[in-house]
């Protein structure tokens, strides 16, 4: 590899431009349901969208990325999902912004499901848990500034508009890690289309990998519904918060930047079902203090919730490389299959549970999908109790 600082902040840089667009929307949806006359479930679907169509590609570029490498499916994207970004500002109507989203949504697996193998390959023997968690840290990042900017961009001028400065930094992102990002130097590529369908096969059989998926699904799950719904939760009475205000209350992503990196150096020295611990409790503990009525709670509520989940995906995202062993990038695909189809039932489902009992009905699902994440995550770990860095190389290797 090339320097590794600059190869790490490609890492970053990457998943940093991948989601300011994957949830750019959702402090925008009180806005959207009052331009567009819609139910909170209609502009949900602005969400649910992009991931449902990362749930649908990612297993196809998974399969590419292992024939064609990886960088040459990471670049491409990235100055790919530039162009149906700026698009969206063309939409007159929420079926138009809808389709836009989705289309985003089919070029985001060519950089996070592809990453994933990336790093797992390419940081083997140097400690891939510190190396994955600054790329989710990257993610983070990038989750914060995408609603951030929407928020702010809206209410001081207008919704569309955010979706061109969404798409510049976009090409200035593809552009830095086309110059920065090494080519894999551990890539093993299949020969065979049959071969690459061999080695997806085997990872659907295997009940350690599939569990370790169903974690990834539920605990998407949690943060795509709380995150969808808080802003309903918050835009009413008592808070009455408009679309800058709940942008800013994404500020609690970036606690996700200072907490992902010890995640990662946690995950090295104690192992998978300690964190899995700790992240579990994290997240029940944040969904309590939301039912609060003050607002700095709800926040500080929100970013303990948050923080579990980034703590959640550092080590299921490792955890899918160690189980995997090879054919990485197949596996990663199918993680983030699974993992953004869970998200996208949370946007969806979730608004039962709000008809229901309104944030109290949310607070219930998510707390329940967290306690299901957290058994599926000791059913991925069974056979190895613990797994540390030099687990993950043996594996690797």
């Amino acid at each position: 590899m090339q320097k590794p600082d600059k190869a790490t902040v490609a890492t970053m840089v990457a998943g940093m431009c991948t989601f300011l667009n994957v949830y750019c929307t959702q402090p925008l949806l009180p806005l959207l349901r009052d331009t567009f006359h819609a139910t909170e479930l209609q502009v949900s679907f602005t969400v649910s969208a992009t991931i449902f169509a990362t749930a649908l590609t990612a297993p196809i570029i998974g399969m590419i990325a292992e024939r064609r490498g990886r960088k040459k499916v990471i670049v491409p994207s990235l100055f790919l999902l530039a162009i149906p970004t700026a698009l969206a500002a063309t939409s007159t109507s929420l079926h138009a912004l809808i389709f836009w989203r989705f289309a985003q949504g089919l070029f985001v697996p060519g950089v996070i499901a592809v990453m994933l193998a990336y790093v797992n390959e390419e940081w083997a023997g140097r400690g891939v848990g510190r190396a994955m968690s600054s790329y989710i840290t990257g993610t983070v990042i990038g989750g914060f500034l995408g609603r951030f900017l929407c928020g702010v961009i809206a209410a001081h001028w207008h919704w569309r508009l955010t979706f061109l400065v969404l798409a510049a930094l976009d090409l200035i992102g593809a552009f830095v890690v086309r110059a920065w990002l090494p080519l894999a130097k551990n890539f093993v590529r299949a020969e065979h289309v049959r071969q690459v369908l061999s080695h997806a096969r085997q990872h659907l059989r295997n009940p350690r990998l599939l569990a370790n998926f169903g974690m990834g699904a539920a605990v998407l799950f949690a943060l795509v519904g709380c995150f969808t719904y808080a802003n309903f939760y918050l835009a009413a009475a008592p808070f009455h918060l408009n679309s800058a205000q709940l942008g800013s209350i994404f500020f609690v992503y970036l606690l996700g930047a200072v907490i992902t990196p010890q995640a990662g150096r946690f995950l090295d020295r104690f192992g998978f079902r300690h964190t899995t611990v700790i992240y579990c409790a994290m997240m029940i503990a944040g969904l309590l203090l939301t039912l609060v009525k003050s607002l700095p709670v709800v926040i500080v509520g929100l970013a303990i919730f948050s923080s579990g989940v980034f703590v959640a995906q550092a080590a299921a995202t490792v955890q899918t490389g160690a189980i995997a062993g090879r054919a990485r990038s197949s596996a990663a695909g199918l993680y983030v299959t699974f993992y953004y189809l869970g998200g996208s039932v949370g946007a969806t489902l979730t608004d039962f549970f709000w008809r229901w009992k309104s944030w109290l009905g949310c607070v219930v699902l998510f707390g329940g999908v967290s306690l299901v994440s957290l058994w599926l995550a000791r059913i991925s770990s069974r056979p190895l109790d613990r797994l540390d860095s030099a687990e993950i190389e043996s594996v690797g290797d």
